[in-house]
This record gives C-alpha cells, structure tokens and sequence, in this order.
C-alpha cells in the first residue's frame, strides 16, 4: 500500500525475504534504483527530485536501517546485495540504472560482480568497498554521529541543517539503529572486502565513478582506482564537493549521473 509523501513521491511498505522496508518512489521513465549509505535513506530531496524528471526512481531502506526490519540474516554487505537482486527480481525491473552512494555504492559494486543482468548502467558515488594503499581516510567509527556528519560535508553551512537532524534527540533511536548495522556490516575490516577487488572486472556495464573532491572518507584516489579496476569505467569528480554529493550537490552530482547515463546509450 502506498501512501504520499509529497513533492511528487510515493512511500510504501514492501515485506520480502522475510524483511519489512520502505520504499520510497517517484518520476517516471526508465528504472533507477539508488541504494542509500549508513545514514540511513534520509528524506527524499532534490537530488531524488531531479533524477526524477527522467528516471522511476526507487529508493529503498535498508534491511537493518530507518524503519525496517532488522532480519536475522544479515550479516554482510553480501546479504543485502543478494537482498537487492531478490528485490530486482520481484519488482521484475530489468534495465536498471544502480546508483550506490558509500556503503551502497560498496553494495552496488557487489551486486553488480554477482549478477548484473537486469542492470543498464552502475553509478558508485563516493563508494566503500575496497582499500587502497596509503590513502589517508576518516575512520567513521571514531567520531560522533554529529561530528562525522560535518566532516563529510565541504561546506560547513551546507552541513548545518543535517548535523541538526542528527542530533536532534527525535531522531536518537535511528542513529543509533544505523550506526549499530553499519558497524555490524563494515566493522573488521574497516569499510572494505578484501576480495571485491579481484572480482570488479565482472561487472560489464557502462560505470561511472562519481566523486567528490574533497570527500575524507573515501578521498578521489578511490573513483581513480574503481574507474581501474572495472573495464571501461569512468571517472568524475565534483569540485567543491565533500563524502555526500547527493546533498551538498545534489544538481550537479544528478546531471553528472543523467550525461553519463546518455553518453552510455549513445
């Protein structure tokens, strides 16, 4: 059952594999199915809103985070990758274009090396998943929710408004909630799998990696190391841009997203 959210979107309650998550829809066009980072799905902004005027853009919570079941099944970012083709298969949505931003960009990676048949294209924004040697990151897990969601931001006044959200006291339980199943799912090792790197060049389809300059997580030495491991990648980075291009840039990281998707079908 679907019930409006406004700003010309949908947001409704699915159960599958056992697992009660929102979905949050809207646009129309092809699919674009945008797996969210350890946030959480948030709200649905004007990234959402500008890739909708092109796509049917599909924005699930993760099993585990906001509002959804916590299923004793999941363990591994594994688990949700094999969730999401399960909810692929379901949702009989072939022709997909997979946006991951962070750990869902980690995600989509790993569901596009298992299988990527019903996928158009694959966009990994500022993605986890892999390590590389001698890049100087953040550790999320040794700051405060508060203070990590500032340090991902360049801009301190583009911030401001979601470091408030987060500590707000209306919101505690989430946080925790997030901070509890990304812990489970990226603690040891930290924010990567050791043999997603030896498997990227099975992922077939046009991808681009999308970046922001100044991102501390997951500096832009990574979209240069995911562009060489996938065949034919691409790689583009944001200037001006921290860990969360979706929110500090929303237009700009959502036209990136529809030039490269259009110079794919080219």
């Amino acid at each position: 059952m679907a019930n409006s959210d406004g700003a010309g979107h949908a947001r409704n309650r699915m159960t599958l594999d056992g697992c009660a998550f929102d979905v949050m829809r809207g646009g129309e066009g092809p699919p674009l199915l945008f797996l969210h980072g350890a946030s959480g799905a948030g709200v649905w902004g004007p990234f959402h809103e500008r890739l909708a005027r092109r796509f049917t853009v599909i924005a699930p919570s993760h099993p585990g985070f906001d509002g959804s079941d916590d299923p004793p099944w999941l363990d591994t970012v594994g688990d949700l990758s094999n969730f999401y083709l399960d909810f692929l298969k379901a949702e009989g949505l072939e022709g997909v274009h997979l946006v991951g931003l962070s750990l869902g960009g980690w995600l989509a990676a790993d569901l596009a090396v298992r299988d990527a048949s019903r996928l158009k294209t694959v966009t990994l924004m500022c993605a986890a998943g892999i390590y590389v040697q001698g890049a100087e990151h953040l550790d999320l897990f040794l700051v405060s929710a508060e203070e990590r969601t500032r340090l991902i931001f360049h801009d301190p006044e583009k911030a401001k408004p979601f470091v408030e959200r987060t500590a707000d006291p209306a919101n505690a339980d989430v946080v925790m909630k997030n901070q509890e199943t990304t812990a489970r799912l990226i603690w040891q090792p930290r924010a990567y799998d050791p043999h997603l790197r030896k498997w990227l060049h099975r992922i077939d389809r046009p991808t681009l990696a999308l970046w922001g300059d100044s991102d501390p997580l997951f500096p832009p030495v990574y979209a240069a190391e995911y562009a060489k491991l996938i065949p034919g990648a691409k790689a583009v980075v944001l200037p001006n841009c921290g860990h969360v291009p979706n929110l500090e840039r929303p237009d700009a990281a959502a036209d990136a997203i529809v030039e490269f998707i259009d110079a794919a079908a080219a």
